[in-house]
């Protein structure tokens, strides 16, 4: 009976925030780690490349609650200057973003002056403002090629940097040199064998900051966005995702009729999750916590982020 007065209570608590959103005049936008109950009332659900074209479209919205991490509110701020931009809970930071503060994006500069210098959208806004261009890990490998140089410096994520250096001849050089996703880092190849052996058909799916040797062993080193795009379009019936357990989530509500399987249930974003339907209430209806970054911070990263938006436009 309890389980059930729950549900109820839930059910409520959400149609609550859609008032309030539509009261407010309001967008939420989510990315694919949320839970499904914050997947359900968001306007827009995506990952990091989706989110930033979609907070760089915004334009009749007076007030932006954002359901991801700290890195991802703070771009939605980059892009909107003139807008509100809410976080549900201010504690929700991105772990890796924090491994790359600027002054070390200032000292690998000075030791590669000839390098050009890409850093990942999980960056803070302090190092986006130092940066040439930005990436996601959907369209790093097109960001990358884009550039003239042939000496890349690319942070943080260590094993987004080994994938491009997979994909094009060029030196890339990771900073830092350990930077990394500590969900990611949780797949092994013991992972992989044992849930092969159990589902041989199954197409492995996994994202590109998981490490190398897990990487070798998938049938497609995808995006969360391009996952989703993948199961959708595919004719096969079994998958097994490596990447947090939410977008599985997500891949179950949108493919009924398809078997989506985590490589490991245990992938869990702990920050992510911070967010909850009362906070997400809660930012509605007292419009806290903003997220506001220095305007000559905020001017210098708009450009490496539209750099990266003009290099990801369809051809």
């Amino acid at each position: 009976m309890r389980i059930r007065v729950d549900y109820i209570m839930l059910n409520i608590l959400q149609k609550e925030i859609i008032r309030l959103k539509e009261e407010k005049n309001a967008i939420i936008l989510a990315h694919n780690y949320q839970t499904s109950l914050i997947q359900e009332i968001a306007d827009f659900v995506g990952d990091s490349l989706e989110l930033c074209i979609k907070a760089s479209q915004i334009d009749d919205s007076d007030l932006v609650v954002f359901c991801g991490v700290d890195f991802m509110a703070e771009t939605a701020a980059i892009l909107n200057p003139e807008k509100k931009i809410v976080i549900p809970d201010r504690e929700a930071e991105c772990p890796m973003a924090h491994m790359l503060p600027a002054d070390a994006v200032r000292k690998a500069r000075l030791k590669y002056p000839d390098a050009a210098l890409v850093l990942y959208v999980n960056t803070l806004a302090e190092a986006k403002a130092e940066a040439d261009i930005l990436c996601t890990s959907a369209n790093a490998v097109a960001v990358v090629k884009s550039l003239k140089e042939d000496k890349i410096l690319f942070g943080p994520d260590m094993n987004l940097a080994w994938y491009v250096s997979q994909k094009l001849d060029k030196m890339i050089i990771p900073i830092p040199e350990e930077g990394h996703c500590y969900v990611h880092k949780m797949f092994h190849e013991g992972d992989i064998v044992f849930l092969r052996e159990n589902y041989p058909d199954a197409v492995l799916l996994i994202h590109p900051e998981c490490d190398p040797e897990v990487q070798v062993e998938a049938d497609e080193v995808l995006s969360t966005g391009d996952m989703i795009r993948y199961v959708a379009e595919s004719e096969a019936q079994t998958f097994i995702i490596g990447t947090e357990v939410d977008l599985v989530t997500r891949l179950k509500r949108e493919n009924p009729g398809k078997t989506i399987i985590p490589l490991l249930s245990e992938a869990i974003c702990k920050t992510m999750k911070l967010h909850t339907l009362e906070k997400v209430k809660n930012s509605l209806l007292n419009e806290v916590s903003e997220v506001k970054v220095d305007v000559e911070i905020a001017d210098k990263a708009r450009n490496a982020v539209e750099r990266m938006l003009e290099v990801s436009k369809p051809k």
